[in-house]
């Protein structure tokens, strides 16, 4: 496939010229459950981030939903991110939705934006360490692996505002997720029951639609309706539209972000947080070297201390053999004396490290609260019998 950083460009050649890697037909795919639904006239929610994917999906949807005659309730909703996403993404998703004639409903997430969570979930590890809650200190970030930013963000808000919009419909949540993009997608439904929009009364799906199309089929679709693409694009050379700093995001589109002056406080903002935490954004890629132009001198000196205290808090804790770490949250088994010496070690030095005044910093400390966390371990895990066999069946 092409270098995405072109996809402006890309949309002014011929149709010809617009052949990738491979070719499917630019039809929808569907499954039976979803003709079912959509044969009820089911209310039709199209995700949009403002970006060519979603942009995409919801002109050829509702060119499907014309064709078959669909008569229910129709409606664009936007997950908006706060301080981490492009400035120009609403307009771009009311461009949309001026297009085709569809409502827009914008949600959040109630407590704060994507930068709010990263930064509280920060606050809350600190804490967790200090009480020896968790063994090693764990990152402010999301990861590919744990992606809460998708799940709290996004998801939940744009469920949560269909079920209380929409509380006795069949509902279809529709998103323009393509097996082309990654490993992880190529293998996902075209359709699957939502367990969250799922009511006792009321079917809650997801649909993706335009699973199986290229990015071809993708730039064709927005090439014929002449829609605008989103500046990110345009202007800026970016491959994709999500947050401006992605935990996805390759290098090339970091400092494609970084180029657009909108972009430059939050990319301040979340340098910070790597310099408060030690932790790079991506791994071991750091933010802050994307466009340390962009940073206060003040700011450039920590992250090289930053950089130092990473690798010193990371050689520290590989000291901690695997067993004594916790497995779901919780500790195995109380440590030898020799265990609780080095654990206890472990926790001074990274303490000191990084400033954070730290308990259980002794033998007998750490050992009475791995003792006691044992015990609150086991009692969840009865209470979890208990309303598991108290379940009606």
């Amino acid at each position: 496939m092409p270098s995405l950083v072109s996809i402006a460009s890309l949309l002014d050649q011929p149709q010809q010229a617009l052949d990738f890697d491979f070719e499917l037909p630019r039809t929808l795919a569907t499954t039976p459950d979803v003709d079912a639904l959509l044969a009820t006239n089911c209310v039709v929610a199209i995700g949009v981030s403002g970006g060519k994917d979603s942009d995409a999906c919801a002109l050829a949807v509702n060119r499907y939903l014309n064709g078959i005659g669909h008569t229910g309730p129709r409606v664009l909703l936007h997950a908006d991110l706060g301080r981490v996403e492009w400035m120009a993404s609403l307009a771009s998703c009311e461009r949309l939705a001026a297009h085709l004639g569809w409502e827009l409903v914008v949600v959040q997430r109630k407590a704060g934006d994507l930068l709010a969570r990263w930064q509280s979930r920060w606050s809350a590890n600190v804490e967790r360490y200090r009480s020896l809650a968790c063994v090693r200190l764990i990152l402010p970030w999301s990861t590919s692996a744990l992606r809460f930013c998708t799940s709290e963000s996004k998801t939940a808000p744009i469920v949560s505002a269909l079920r209380k919009r929409f509380p006795g419909a069949n509902i279809l949540n529709i998103t323009g997720i393509r097996r082309q993009e990654s490993s992880n997608r190529s293998r996902m439904p075209i359709a699957a029951v939502l367990p969250n929009l799922q009511r006792k009364t009321a079917a809650g799906v997801a649909w993706n639609p335009i699973i199986e199309w290229s990015l071809r089929d993708v730039l064709t679709e927005v090439k014929e309706s002449g829609l605008q693409l989103h500046e990110a694009y345009t202007r800026y050379g970016a491959s994709r539209v999500s947050c401006a700093y992605c935990i996805l995001s390759t290098e090339a589109d970091l400092r494609a972000a970084a180029t657009c002056e909108g972009n430059h406080q939050v990319y301040r903002e979340m340098v910070e947080l790597e310099a408060i935490s030690t932790f790079a954004f991506q791994g071991k890629r750091w933010l802050a070297d994307v466009a340390p132009h962009l940073l206060p001198a003040n700011l450039r000196l920590r992250i090289v201390e930053a950089k130092r205290r990473a690798q010193e808090r990371q050689a520290i804790e590989a000291e901690i053999p695997a067993h004594l770490l916790y497995v779901d949250g919780w500790p195995s088994a109380v440590p030898t004396d020799a265990e609780a010496d080095l654990i206890a070690s472990v926790r001074r030095r990274v303490s000191d490290l990084m400033e954070l005044e730290a308990s259980y910093l002794t033998r007998e400390s750490v050992q009475a609260r791995y003792a006691e966390l044992i015990v609150l371990r086991n009692l969840q895990a009865e209470r979890k019998l208990k309303r598991n066999r108290d379940k009606p069946r």
